[in-house]
């Protein structure tokens, strides 16, 4: 039986802090981050200076309130300049913008959330908010779900936090409702997003089959005003066509992953 992962206090302390100022973008106080933490103060203060004369944390004119520095950013984009997945997804991803005319995304899941690697704006002028590092609940989004779709319930129920966050109204907080959506998605072939982390926007996605299991997705945002039953079905036929280009291309440099 393995022993268990035995962590450096210290590395942990600084993931965690900095995994918050990722999380929380803006400015915090040396109190707000102490009392969200748990830390003591003392040993939080020389963290955050360590963090500040290295570059991955920033403070403002008054050099009392903390925010993610630039070095992240360096790190992020390294990571994503180099992410094979992303690399040979970009031609499809291009394709896909320009043949359907709306915002498409890749994402990939991290544990129970999917973070946004690669983006593309729609063409029109009415289009929802995305950009690359976002995060958010897999089961609030297409790619998210089509990713878990790709997964047995008991699998699924493995990873669901203890509450489902509602980000709209629209949001399926039952985990029962959740895993009759996944049974759908099986069914159809692509994912739905009912308005269910953006009011007035549908979007449908695909799992993409270049891991086993499947740990990214492709998907296309749609403002409701724009979306008829016939505009739905040529929305995942480009989806299917844009899927199959990338595997077929992972498939041919599957060393990379």
């Amino acid at each position: 039986m393995a022993e268990p992962v035995s962590h450096v206090k210290s590395a942990l302390r600084t993931v965690e802090l900095l995994d918050f100022l990722a999380q929380y973008p803006g400015l915090h106080s040396l109190t707000d981050l102490q009392g969200k933490l748990g830390y003591p103060k003392s040993s939080l203060h020389a963290l955050l200076r360590t963090l500040v004369d290295l570059g991955w944390i920033e403070t403002d004119v008054t050099g009392t309130l903390y925010r993610i520095g630039m070095r992240a950013l360096l790190v992020g984009a390294t990571y994503i300049d180099g992410d094979p997945v992303v690399q040979i997804a970009r031609d499809a991803l291009d394709w896909l913008a320009e043949a359907t005319g709306e915002t498409v995304h890749l994402a990939r899941l991290d544990h129970f959330d999917v973070v946004y690697l690669a983006t593309r704006a729609s063409r029109h002028y009415l289009r929802p908010f995305s950009r690359v590092g976002r995060r958010l609940p897999a089961g609030t989004t297409s790619l998210g779900k089509a990713i878990l779709a790709c997964r047995d319930d008991e699998e699924v129920r493995a990873m669901l936090p203890p509450e489902l966050p509602a980000l709209t109204r629209h949001t399926i907080t039952d985990p029962v409702r959740l895993l009759a959506d996944l049974a759908q998605v099986r069914e159809h072939g692509y994912a739905v997003d009912r308005e269910e982390n953006t009011e007035g926007v549908r979007c449908f996605g695909v799992a993409l089959r270049v891991t086993d299991p499947p740990r990214d997705a492709i998907s296309c945002s749609v403002p409701i005003p724009r979306l008829t039953d016939e505009r739905e079905q040529e929305i995942a036929d480009c989806l299917y066509e844009a899927r199959d280009r990338i595997e077929r291309l992972a498939v041919r440099q599957r060393r990379a992953f």
